[in-house]
C-alpha cells in the first residue's frame, strides 16, 4: 500500500510576531490613502488661505487637514474589509470606481457626523438638543463643501487604486516613475494596451488553454510576452 505523505506544519510563530506582522500589513494598507488625502486636504487649505489672504484674513488648518486625513485613512481601512466592496470586481472599471467612491464618501460622512456628535456631547450638550444645534450653529455649507471635495478625491484615489490592481502590483509605479524609453522597445501607450490585452486573455481562457502549445491562447500569450520583453541590449549581463 502506498503511504500518503502528509505535509508537516512548521512551528507556529509567537503571538507578538504575528501581531507585529498584522500591524505592518494594516499600516501598508492605510498609508496610501492617508498620504493621498493629506496632500489633497493641504492643497485645499492652501487655496483657501490664498483666497483669504487677499482679504487680510489669517487662516491655518494644517492640524485639521492632518487629522481629517487620518480619519479618512482609517475609514478606508475599515471599509475595505466589508464584503460589499467586492460587489463589482468583474464589472467594467467605471462601476467599481463610482461604487467604491460613493461607499467611501458615505462612510466618511457618517464618521464626520459622529465626530460632531461626540464634540457636542463632550461640551455638555444633550442628545435631544443635537438637531437644533445642527440647524443653528453647524456650518452646513462648509461641511458640504468638504464632502464634495472628498467625493472628488475619492474618485481620483479609487481610479488610481483600480488601475494599480488591473496592471499588477508595482507596474503602475514603474510606468510613472521608473520606466524609461531606453529600457524597452515599446511606447507607454503600446505597453498599456498589451497589458490590457494580456488581462483580457487570462480572463477569457482557462489555464489549461495556455498549457497546450498548439492552442490559439498559447500563441497569443507568447506573442504578448515577446512584445513586452525588453530588447537584448537592455537586459543586464551577469
Amino acid at each position: 500500500m502506498t503511504a500518503i505523505a502528509v505535509p508537516t506544519v512548521g512551528p507556529k510563530r509567537p503571538f507578538w510576531r504575528r501581531a507585529l506582522a498584522g500591524c505592518v500589513r494594516e499600516m501598508k494598507h492605510v498609508m496610501p490613502p492617508t498620504i493621498f488625502f493629506f496632500i489633497g486636504f493641504n492643497l485645499m487649505l492652501w487655496t483657501k488661505r490664498m483666497i483669504l489672504q487677499e482679504q487680510h484674513i489669517e487662516f491655518s488648518g494644517f492640524i485639521v487637514a492632518t487629522m481629517t486625513a487620518l480619519v479618512v485613512g482609517k475609514t478606508v481601512l475599515v471599509t475595505d474589509h466589508m464584503p460589499l466592496m467586492r460587489r463589482f470586481e468583474g464589472a467594467p472599471l467605471l462601476q467599481p470606481i463610482f461604487f467604491k467612491a460613493a461607499i467611501y464618501s458615505a462612510c466618511v460622512f457618517v464618521v464626520r457626523i459622529g465626530e460632531t456628535l461626540l464634540h457636542f456631547l463632550r461640551d455638555g450638550g444633550a442628545l435631544v438638543d443635537l438637531p437644533q444645534h445642527l440647524l443653528d450653529h453647524f456650518s452646513w455649507p462648509h461641511f458640504l463643501l468638504v464632502q464634495v471635495w472628498l467625493m472628488v478625491l475619492f474618485l481620483v484615489y479609487v481610479t488610481i487604486h483600480e488601475l494599480h490592481g488591473l496592471f499588477g502590483d508595482g507596474e503602475l509605479y514603474r510606468l510613472f516613475f521608473r520606466w524609461r524609453s531606453s529600457e524597452a522597445k515599446l511606447t507607454r501607450r503600446q505597453r498599456i494596451r498589451l497589458l490590457t490585452r494580456l488581462s483580457r486573455l487570462t480572463q477569457a481562457n482557462p489555464i489549461e488553454a495556455f498549457s497546450d502549445g498548439g492552442s490559439g491562447p498559447h500563441a497569443e500569450l507568447i506573442e504578448i510576452i515577446r512584445a513586452l520583453a525588453p530588447p537584448t541590449s537592455a537586459v543586464p549581463r551577469r
